[in-house]
């Protein structure tokens, strides 16, 4: 969703040529290939079958195929990395390392947590990037106080809304008949455990009381759930609708459509802030303080009474008629990256 905008605005300048790398990172069919479709998108140029792996397994890997099949072979003049997955951190060390520049999509975000792998990843790949594209103003001053030089940051707006933006356009009024609630979990913190896992979906179930949760599974919290016996346990209750994960566009709809999210993502906190649709994230903090600021998001942590609450008070009230979207979150946020990246590539070209 981040990449898309910018691949194929940039794909449109007559003088860049652009490439598309897929790392493998994200291997399952429901998880990668049904986006490329759903954001019609062409397949990538290439792919590195990195596939699954520990934190350190699936960086090396990556950072190892990146530099033979990409950096040496094609030898780019720019590397663009997006958001703060593993594939992010290790092809912007493998282009720096080999003087090549790199420019990152969603930089200076901080939950200011250094347990999350992300925040790793998010603080080493800006410390050593060449351009940063800013979504929010907490990340222009994340960046400055970590001593970013300020001609390199740039404020462009939030690509992921350009493909939500471009998506909404094509789809249908939302059904208003049915009322229910959208739950995602994948968070190791929060599903790796079986009993910690049990507790908070106890709780969700709690503040929900009747309402119908509809609760995509990711493939690592179904493996909790299936060997622990949860997801039998939760198929015989009237009101959880347990399902594959969700495409892009599928999701959106149902997004769109529900009383309210419930959520451990990062990027679902965007999305639901500016659908205006109340989010109830299952952190102690977040990297994007906008959507709590400006937005429908609520950090809630893990406790189960304070989730419960939570749940119930969404429940309870009615969807806004009436929100907040933060500034450059316009659906046009790639137009502005492109612009700045041809420069730049005219710049070094001289």
């Amino acid at each position: 969703m981040k990449a898309a905008p910018v691949a194929s605005t940039l794909s449109g300048l007559p003088d860049v040529e652009h490439l598309l790398v897929h790392t493998g990172q994200h291997y399952d069919a429901n998880m990668s290939d049904v986006f490329f479709s759903d954001l019609g998108m062409a397949p990538p140029d290439l792919h590195l079958d990195v596939g699954s792996g520990s934190h350190a397994e699936q960086t090396a890997k990556i950072m190892i195929a990146f530099e033979r099949d990409v950096c040496l072979a094609l030898k780019p003049d720019l590397v663009v990395v997006y958001g703060d997955i593993n594939s992010t951190v290790a092809a912007a060390v493998v282009a720096k390392k080999l003087h090549i520049p790199v420019a990152h999509v969603e930089s200076g975000l901080r939950s200011h947590d250094r347990k999350m792998p992300e925040e790793i990843n998010r603080v080493i790949t800006d410390s050593i990037c060449d351009l940063h594209f800013v979504t929010e103003e907490s990340g222009r001053v994340n960046l400055l106080r970590e001593g970013i030089h300020p001609t390199s940051i740039h404020f462009v707006g939030n690509t992921m809304i350009d493909s939500l933006a471009a998506l909404v356009r094509e789809l249908p009024p939302p059904d208003v008949e049915e009322d229910y609630l959208v739950l995602t979990l994948h968070r190791p913190s929060n599903v790796d455990d079986h009993e910690s896992l049990e507790r908070l979906l106890t709780a969700i179930r709690s503040g929900a009381g009747d309402m119908k949760i509809r609760f995509p599974v990711h493939p690592r919290t179904n493996n909790i759930l299936t060997s622990s016996g949860l997801a039998e346990a939760l198929s015989r209750e009237s009101n959880w609708e347990l399902t594959e994960p969700a495409g892009y566009r599928e999701f959106i709809t149902l997004v769109r459509g529900a009383r309210g999210v419930i959520t451990d993502s990062g990027g679902i906190q965007e999305e639901t802030t500016w659908l205006g649709v109340p989010c109830v994230t299952l952190r102690e903090s977040t990297e994007r303080p906008s959507t709590v600021e400006l937005g429908t998001n609520m950090i809630v942590g893990v406790l189960p009474a304070q989730v419960e609450r939570a749940i119930r008070g969404v429940v309870s009230s009615d969807r806004p008629s009436t929100f907040t979207r933060p500034p450059l979150w316009d659906g046009i946020a790639a137009e502005r990256i492109a612009r700045i990246i041809h420069q730049f590539l005219n710049d070094n070209a001289r």
